[in-house]
């Protein structure tokens, strides 16, 4: 068997850990030496079983999460996606990075060049906390769980609280597939509660963690991730306000546009999206105002659970009570069972006098219009603002916002161009990261294929015969990888 899912979704005991734990670690040498290829099969069977299971699974995740059937099925479908195309990335090679280096007497550094060849190899066992959002594609068998196996790594999954049951049918599910496929026994395990996730980051077994969360809940985790005697890799992706800056001209030309489409962003699926734009930079006398306020706001929803929805609140009640900010359109009951989407509103001059305040990120639906006096507050604004996964400029292409531009580049993940953040498409080229607090580790993405650069790290051998070099280094290179030789790219 690859792996054993508890058939309950009672806490985890100490019992139970440690023989995951053992597991995984005796899965891991097995697992890393597979070949990519063997692995992409096995990922490719974890997504068809998925996809097979979806009236299974669907159900369960509707009930827990309160999310719509249409929205989850597409969140599956995502999900099994993404294993697959981590299997592509895998058949390709190109993931390991190989370098040759070969000797060369006449090195013009002074010394003679030593044969040197370079690639990557996995971490170790795995630890991923869920998502509360999105109970599939951030979730037990989400983007972590898939770039972690795709590295070569096993994987422990911590179960979300607000999702449980789905968790455990899903972890049925991933277990029984690669069981199927011919993994590992151990290679993949789920854990139950907020003690048997810890005492899992803690043990030195487990080599690196992925979190998707809030910003006091992965900071405490990474705290202890790096308290550790020998400290981890750890991916957390946080916390994220968005912003959004719409140029003059942009509100002359798309007026009407802008508000209507903003309002669908900030609105959908609740306002629960970690890309969810929660600030909006508005000229002042453009019109847009009036055509935000005449918006008609989407019915309320009822949000994933009540804990997130007492965050929503707490932190919405805050902003609406800011002595400087003011309501600028509301549906019925912005605080009902059903949160109906706000918009409050300020000036640019409040929100340079309380950055942190009125930059908080408010999880759920409401956002903050920002009027301003001339384009060169927009970059004033924009410094003030802290690591994000994104921000968005709506604008026109003869606008002169090069200096806006590169600040955000240096402040978000992502920078978008007349589009808008929700929506995290999963592709070669995404990034879903940023500076801290939006993540951990800015160097990274939790979306995409270059996430599996996270679990695997750099390896070089020096002078080593032929037989004792991985595949991809070896001068026959048998599974064609990509290569660079000599400085020069070979496929």
């Amino acid at each position: 068997m690859a792996a054993a899912i508890a058939a309950t979704t009672q806490n985890t005991t100490e019992e139970q850990l440690e023989n995951y734990l053992a597991a995984a670690e005796q899965a891991f040498s097995l697992w890393a030496a597979t070949a990519p290829a063997v692995r992409a099969d096995v990922l490719d069977a974890v997504g068809d079983a998925l996809d097979a299971a979806a009236d299974e699974l669907i159900p369960v995740a509707m009930a827990e999460t309160n999310l719509p059937e249409p929205r989850l099925r597409g969140e599956l479908k995502r999900t099994s996606f993404q294993l697959r195309i981590f299997g592509e990335l895998l058949r390709d090679g190109g993931f390991l990075d190989a370098r040759i280096d070969h000797a060369d007497p006449q090195w013009p550094m002074g010394a003679p060049r030593p044969d040197l060849r370079r690639t990557h190899i996995p971490l170790g066992p795995v630890l991923v906390f869920s998502a509360s959002n999105f109970p599939f594609a951030f979730s037990t068998a989400g983007g972590d769980t898939a770039s972690a196996l795709a590295a070569g790594n096993p994987v422990i999954v911590k179960a979300h609280s607000g999702h449980l049951e789905l968790s455990r049918l899903t972890g049925e599910v991933v277990a029984a597939a690669l069981t199927a496929a011919g993994a590992p026994e151990g290679l993949f395990h789920v854990v139950f509660g907020t003690e048997a996730g810890r005492s899992v980051l803690l043990d030195p077994r487990v080599k690196a963690a992925g979190f998707t969360g809030s910003i006091p809940g992965g900071r405490a985790l990474m705290d202890l991730a790096v308290s550790r005697s020998e400290p981890i890799p750890f991916y957390g992706e946080l916390g994220s306000n968005n912003p959004v800056f719409v140029t003059e001209q942009a509100a002359r030309e798309r007026g009407a546009q802008i508000a209507a489409e903003f309002t669908g962003s900030f609105s959908l699926n609740a306002g629960q999206f970690c890309t969810k734009p929660g600030t909006l930079f508005i000229p002042r006398g453009s019109g847009l105002r009036e055509q935000l306020a005449d918006q008609q706001m989407p019915a309320g929803a009822p949000m994933l659970n009540e804990r997130i929805q007492e965050g929503f609140a707490q932190v919405f009640e805050e902003l609406a009570g800011h002595e400087r900010v003011s309501v600028l359109a509301k549906g019925q009951e912005p605080l009902g069972q059903g949160p109906a989407p706000t918009l409050l509103v300020t000036g640019i001059e409040d929100l340079l006098r309380d950055p942190h305040v009125l930059q908080t990120e408010c999880f759920g639906p409401s956002a903050l219009v920002v009027e301003y006096d001339s384009e060169q507050q927009l970059v004033q604004a924009a410094k003030t603002f802290e690591g994000q996964l994104t921000a968005t400029i709506q604008g026109e292409d003869d606008d002169e916002v090069a200096v806006l531009v590169a600040v955000l580049a240096q402040k978000a993940g992502r920078v978008l161009w007349n589009q808008w953040p929700t929506g995290v498409s999963v592709t070669y080229a995404q990034q879903h990261g940023g500076p801290y607090p939006a993540t951990t580790a800015a160097g990274s993405t939790s979306v995409g294929t270059a996430a599996i650069e996270r679990f695997q790290r750099p390896v070089a051998f020096q002078n080593f015969p032929q037989h004792l070099l991985p595949a991809e280094l070896q001068e026959a290179n048998p599974n064609s990888v990509p290569r660079l030789v000599d400085g020069k790219s070979i496929c």
